[in-house]
C-alpha cells in the first residue's frame, strides 16, 4: 500500500495574482469522502446535481465527475507514483463539447536531492503556460516557502513556524505581507477528553479580514465551527455565527444547529445503509426541509484485492 503523502495545491482569491494562498491539502483519499472500505466508485445526486468519484485499489481517487447536467460536466483525472501526485487534469465539456480553452493540466516534478522539492506547472490544453509553482521543504519536511512564477512576475509566499507553550502557530506571508495564520493548540473538554482547537485567520493587505475556529473531539470531528468578522470599530474579531455538530455512535454527523443573527437553525440526518447499520449510507435526508441526498458504491471485491497485494 502507498503512503498517503501531504501535497500542495494553489487557489486564487479574487481575480488576477495579486491575492495568493498556498495552502497544504492531502491526497484525496475514500475516507475524505465519508466512506470506507475498498470502495471503486461513488456517484452522488442532489437536487442541484451530480457527482461521480472513481478509486484506486489503494483507495487514492483517480477520477472526478461534476454534472450540472446531461451536456455540461467537468471531469478531473489524477495520476499518481508511489503515493506522489504527478498529473492533475482538469476538462471542462459544454453542450457535450471539450473545451479547450478552459480546461487545464497540473504537472508535477519532484525533486528528493537534499531537502524536498515540488514544481507544478500549469498548463492550459492549448499549450499555453499559465503559472509554475515550486515548493521548498526543510530538513523536517515542512513546507516553508513557495515560488510562484508567471507572465506578470515572481510572487514568494513563505511558511513561518512557531510552537509557544503548546500553541503551534504556522504564519503565511506573501512577497512580506501577512496573508494567514493557522493556531493549533488543545483544551480539556466539559468530560475530560482531550479537544483540538484550530484558529484561522484570513487577511486582506495585511489586514485582519475573517477569522474560523474549529473544534474537534477526541475522535477529530469537528464538533464547534465559529466564524468570526473584524469589527473595525473597536479594531477587534466579533463572532457573525456559530456552528454545532452531533454524531451517532457511529461517528455520523446526525444534527447541526447554527445561530446567527439572533436565531438558531436546527437540521437532522437520517441515513440509510448498504449493508445494514454498519456499511456506508447511501440516502441521507435533512430534515426539517426534507431534502436527501443519494449514492451509489461499487466495491472491488475481495479476491481482487488479494490479488492486488500479492
Amino acid at each position: 500500500m502507498t503512503k498517503n503523502y501531504i501535497l500542495i495545491f494553489w487557489f486564487v482569491l479574487g481575480g488576477g495574482s495579486s491575492h495568493l494562498i498556498s495552502q497544504e491539502i492531502k491526497i484525496f483519499k475514500v475516507n475524505d469522502f465519508d466512506l470506507t472500505g475498498n470502495v471503486k466508485s461513488c456517484l452522488v445526486s442532489t437536487k442541484y446535481g451530480k457527482e461521480e468519484y472513481d478509486f484506486n485499489e489503494d483507495g487514492f481517487l483517480t477520477k472526478s465527475v461534476t454534472r450540472y447536467s446531461n451536456t455540461d460536466y467537468d471531469v478531473t483525472y489524477y495520476k499518481y507514483t508511489n503515493g506522489f501526485l504527478l498529473e492533475k487534469r482538469l476538462e471542462n465539456y459544454r453542450d457535450n463539447t471539450f473545451d479547450s480553452n478552459t480546461s487545464i493540466a497540473n504537472i508535477y516534478t519532484i525533486d528528493s536531492l537534499k531537502n524536498f522539492k515540488i514544481t507544478e506547472k500549469i498548463l492550459s490544453y492549448n499549450k499555453v503556460f499559465l503559472d509554475q509553482y515550486k515548493y521548498h521543504y526543510n530538513s523536517d519536511n515542512q513546507l516553508f516557502k513557495i515560488i510562484r512564477t508567471n507572465n506578470e512576475g515572481i510572487d514568494e509566499t513563505n511558511i513561518l513556524y512557531s510552537d509557544i507553550k503548546g500553541e503551534k502557530t504556522k504564519t503565511y506571508t506573501l512577497n512580506e505581507v501577512v496573508l494567514k495564520s493557522i493556531r493549533t493548540s488543545t483544551k480539556k473538554a466539559k468530560n475530560k477528553s482531550v479537544q483540538k482547537v484550530v484558529l484561522i485567520k484570513n487577511f486582506i493587505e495585511g489586514n485582519p479580514n475573517t477569522a474560523v475556529e474549529e473544534i474537534y473531539n477526541a475522535s477529530n470531528k469537528l464538533v464547534v465551527e465559529t466564524k468570526f468578522s473584524f469589527d473595525e470599530t473597536v479594531k477587534q474579531f466579533a463572532v457573525s455565527e456559530i456552528n454545532t455538530f452531533s454524531y451517532d455512535e457511529l461517528l455520523i454527523l446526525s444534527k447541526k444547529e447554527t445561530k446567527k443573527d439572533g436565531t438558531s437553525i436546527v437540521e437532522e440526518y437520517i441515513y440509510q445503509f448498504d449493508n445494514g447499520g454498519t456499511g456506508n449510507w447511501i440516502k441521507k435526508i435533512i430534515t426539517p426541509n426534507n431534502s436527501y441526498t443519494t449514492r451509489i458504491i461499487s466495491y472491488y471485491e475481495a479476491e481482487t484485492m488479494n490479488n492486488e497485494d500479492e
